[in-house]
């Protein structure tokens, strides 16, 4: 399981760089430093999506080594190939759900100012500047959902990692401590 989900972060990896990387290219090899507001868009929507599903990805595989670590006679039975793969596709939806919501809320908003943004890369920030109005109720939301699909993952992650260094702290032979350490690394 923990290849599995190797895998899926390194496809996530290779594609947010994909996604960053042609724009930067762009921008070093002709001096031009600015964007479409519909490339920001575009580039925002996968970026965005990209980064939110790393954010719970990693607190899946923080998840599959606390149940290596702490219940290691269980783990076969509870990190089957189906539950790997709820695990794997449940990050995958709730990056896009998060953003979709945002994407959603820009879109309603009026757009005034230049057509073109001085950056190569684009911030919900930068975006938001651009609108004339209405901005306030688009800045909460997009607060409250970074909360909302950020805190979870990160608070699974922290527990997980404790509960991982008590459970090593207990084991009473050095050697063990330092193979469950080295596993961790």
């Amino acid at each position: 399981p923990m290849y599995f989900f190797l895998g899926n972060l390194s496809c996530l990896e290779t594609c947010y760089t994909s996604t960053l990387l042609p724009r930067i290219l762009v921008s070093f090899l002709t001096g031009d430093k600015t964007i479409s507001v519909s490339g920001c868009m575009t580039q925002f929507y996968f970026v965005s999506i990209l980064h939110q599903q790393r954010n719970y990805l990693l607190a899946v595989m923080s998840y599959d080594r606390y149940l290596a670590i702490c219940n290691p006679l269980h783990y076969a039975a509870l990190m089957n190939a189906k539950f790997c793969l709820q695990l794997a596709a449940g990050s995958w939806i709730n990056g896009f759900l998060a953003v979709i919501i945002v994407l959603f809320l820009m879109l309603q908003l009026t757009f005034c100012g230049p057509n073109e943004i001085d950056h190569f890369y684009c911030e919900a920030t930068e975006m938001l500047n651009l609108y004339c109005n209405g901005t306030n109720q688009t800045e909460l939301v997009i607060t409250i959902l970074a909360a909302i699909f950020t805190l979870p993952p990160f608070v699974l992650t922290m527990m997980s990692y404790v509960y991982i260094i008590i459970t090593i702290l207990r084991i009473p032979s050095t050697t063990g401590r330092q193979k469950a350490f080295s596993t961790c690394a």
